[in-house]
C-alpha cells in the first residue's frame, strides 16, 4: 500500500490548481457540491492546510482556522478549528486521513486546543480527539445561542489546554453563516 505524505501550507501559498483539487477532494469525499465556496472562508489568508498526497496526487485534506472556544467561566481559548476533512473515495480506508489528522495534531501546538464537528466520532477518537458531552452554544455580542441539536463536537487537548470538563458548557464565537459546522 502506498504511503501518504502530508504537506502543510498556508491558504495563500496554494496554487489555483491545488485549491481546485482540494475542493474536488472534499466534494467527492462528502458526495456534495457544498465545498465550491470553501476558499471564500479563508481568503485572503488564515487557513493552514494539510494535504495528504500519494505519488504526488492530493488524495486527502484538512484545514485549520483560528476560532475561539470557551468553557465558562474559563477564558476564551485560541482554537485550531478543523474543517473540510476529506479523502477521495477511491483512497478511503487506506490511512490517508489518519496520516493527515496525526500530522495536524503535531502541527497545532501554537494553539490552546483543537476543535471540530463530525459525524465520524470513532475515527477521531482513534487519532486522540475527545467527544464533548456537555451542552453547546454559539456566542456573540448579543449573548449565547444554545445549540441543543448540535452533535459531534470534539476537542483535542494540547500542551496549553487548561483543565476542562467535557460535560460542561462549551461555546464558540458565531460566524456570519454558522456556529459549529
Amino acid at each position: 500500500m502506498p504511503t501518504t505524505s502530508v504537506e502543510v501550507c498556508r491558504t495563500e501559498d496554494l496554487s489555483a490548481v491545488e485549491r481546485r483539487t482540494v475542493i474536488d477532494v472534499c466534494n467527492a469525499a462528502h458526495d456534495t457540491d457544498a465545498f465550491e465556496r470553501l476558499f471564500s472562508h479563508f481568503i485572503p489568508s488564515g487557513g493552514r492546510h494539510f494535504l495528504g498526497r500519494i505519488d504526488g496526487q492530493i488524495v486527502s485534506h484538512a484545514v485549520v482556522t483560528t476560532r475561539g472556544v470557551q468553557s465558562p467561566p474559563g477564558p476564551v481559548l485560541r482554537t485550531a478549528f478543523v474543517d473540510a476533512v476529506g479523502t477521495l473515495p477511491s483512497f478511503q480506508r487506506r490511512g490517508s486521513s489518519t496520516a493527515v489528522m496525526r500530522r495536524l495534531g503535531t502541527e497545532i501546538d501554537d494553539y490552546a486546543i483543537g476543535c471540530l464537528q463530525t459525524d465520524l466520532i470513532g475515527f477521531y477518537e482513534r487519532t486522540g480527539w475527545e467527544r464533548w458531552r456537555g451542552p453547546l452554544a454559539g456566542r456573540d455580542h448579543d449573548g449565547l445561542t444554545l445549540t441543543p441539536e448540535q452533535r459531534g463536537v470534539m476537542v483535542l487537548r494540547l500542551a496549553a489546554t487548561p483543565e476542562l470538563d467535557v460535560d460542561s458548557l462549551l461555546t464558540i464565537e458565531r460566524q456570519p453563516d454558522r456556529i459549529w459546522e
